[in-house]
């Protein structure tokens, strides 16, 4: 099972998830995780492509997809720093990840039915989001 998740650029925090069987591509649920007020979309390689699909066409957003590993190693100058400011966004949404799986230890899940799990992540979320927030909610 795979867990997506779409994270605020500013806070950090998971506004919208997904959870899938494992063999589910992510592009398939590229739009789910949008909330509907962006103007930007930041995603990793697995997301080439997705401002061609049907369902992104009538979206009024700005996509920042990053480049595959080779042709990354490949480039130089203001190109390469302009992935790595990019890389430094998408970086945020694993800040969440490492809470889930380090803090509350769910690096590894039994399955009991994706219902079930899907359930657990969502509250793993929302406890994550309080980690995440706490330095703006206490004084």
């Amino acid at each position: 099972m795979k867990m997506r998740i779409g994270v605020d650029d500013a806070f950090g925090v998971i506004h919208c998830m997904a959870t899938t069987p494992a063999n589910v591509h992510e592009m398939n649920f590229g739009r789910q995780l949008l909330h509907g007020n962006e103007n930007r979309m930041w995603g990793d390689a697995g997301y080439l492509g997705i401002e061609k699909r049907d369902e992104a066409q009538d979206l009024d957003i700005d996509w920042f997809v990053g480049c595959r590993p080779g042709k990354r190693k490949t480039l130089s100058g203001a190109a390469a720093q302009l992935k790595k400011i990019k890389a430094s966004v998408r970086a945020k949404v694993e800040h969440p990840f490492r809470i889930i799986k380090q803090q509350f230890g769910y690096s590894k899940t039994r399955y009991r039915g994706l219902v079930k799990n899907t359930e657990r992540l969502y509250l793993l979320a929302g406890f994550a989001n309080l980690v995440m927030c706490k330095r703006y909610l206490l004084p």
